[in-house]
């Protein structure tokens, strides 16, 4: 009797465990704001599979692209909500609830303070971005816990229908540019520019609601089939030279998962930093080869007056911004305090790698 009642203890145990383990999983399906086409997909699935192999399948993201049914507007207050466990989309989206989302999503022209898409990583690690960043959504007024994933910049300038010299060739089109301030520039700069997602760009300009483009860079851009419209292509633009995409996850569902599995997720939310650079500057340079060996794509230096007159605006709005809120000023100034010390070191050593580059790129012309 008593090596029977070990056993059913012991089975009793194991059942017990078992029901514990069970109950430790939390899944969590996230719902994004692009297609499964869109490299956003790949990249999220990629964090989603790192995430379950961190936490020995103890968290599991199903990522949802969006489809037909999806609304971009109103995922967030679903989020806070609790409605939808978690969301995906570009942070700049959120500017009509604080302008200082352009600062972590798209800060146009750098900024204004030179930063790129790689040292702008580096003040949101170690120049007390981040932590600002998890202030943003209490002055928000949400409850959201927000991890950034994936950079997705430099962005292009775009497409055009025939070859822009100067400014003054370019405020002939009508031009399909980003919301918030990096679409408030152009108009400031008397640009015709109007805002549509990026699912509605290639049917504009088909119809010939507009007849120029920017959505982001080779590889995103190809997917929309601009190349089947415009044959113009200039890489070089200010608009969106760092733009970010981040998830949002329920603030009471994040604090229901354990502070090792928290941190685990954190863990591959910084590694995927680094892999969406990568992984794009691979997609971009193959999609920008097929673009100009198979498509007729003519590619394009951007004209010089562009620059002058696009940071001028650019650093108008931050005037503004910065004049008008708090927090935006705090997050500004966290930004100049990191460009002071480390954007002409890290302007001075790019500038040799882009020399190298640039002179690899032309003997393939020859």
């Amino acid at each position: 009797m008593k090596l029977k009642n070990l056993i059913s203890v012991f089975f009793m145990v194991i059942v017990f465990l078992f029901s514990i383990d069970v109950k430790a999983q939390t899944k969590i399906k996230i719902q994004m704001v692009m297609g499964k086409k869109s490299p956003e997909y790949v990249m999220l699935t990629q964090f989603a599979e790192n995430v379950f192999d961190l936490t020995g399948g103890k968290v599991q993201f199903e990522v949802i692209p969006k489809d037909s049914k999806t609304e971009t507007k109103g995922l967030l207050e679903k989020i806070n909500k609790g409605e939808v466990g978690a969301g995906f989309a570009w942070t700049h989206y959120w500017s009509s609830y604080h302008p200082a989302t352009m600062l972590f999503g798209s800060p146009t022209a750098g900024a204004g303070l030179g930063l790129d898409n790689i040292s702008w990583i580096s003040w949101f690690l170690y120049g007390g971005g981040r932590q600002l960043y998890d202030q943003l959504w209490s002055e928000m007024g949400m409850n959201i816990k927000g991890l950034m994933l994936q950079p997705a910049g430099p962005e292009a300038l775009g497409w055009f229908k025939e070859p822009i010299e100067n400014m003054d060739d370019f405020r002939d089109y009508t031009y399909r540019a980003p919301p918030g301030i990096p679409g408030q520039a152009y108009l400031d700069i008397d640009v015709d520019a109007v805002t549509m997602g990026g699912s509605d760009i290639l049917q504009a300009l088909e119809d010939g609601t507009i007849d120029a483009a920017e959505w982001c860079c080779p590889i995103s851009d190809s997917i929309f089939g601009f190349q089947k419209v415009l044959k113009h292509y200039y890489l070089q633009g200010l608009h969106q030279n760092i733009v970010n995409t981040d998830l949002y996850i329920n603030g009471d569902l994040w604090k229901s998962i354990s502070p090792q599995h928290q941190k685990a997720i954190e863990i591959a939310a910084d590694a995927a930093l680094m892999h969406s650079i990568a992984w794009r500057m691979y997609e971009n340079g193959k999609a920008l080869k097929d673009l100009t060996d198979n498509h007729g794509v003519k590619l394009h230096d951007t004209p010089s007056d562009y620059f002058k007159e696009y940071m001028e605006a650019s650093a108008n709005l931050y005037k503004k911004f910065n004049e008008s809120n708090a927090f935006f000023k705090k997050v500004f100034d966290s930004m100049e305090v990191f460009a002071q010390s480390t954007v002409p070191f890290w302007a001075q050593a790019q500038s040799s790698n882009a020399k190298i580059g640039a002179a690899y790129a032309s003997s393939l012309e020859k």
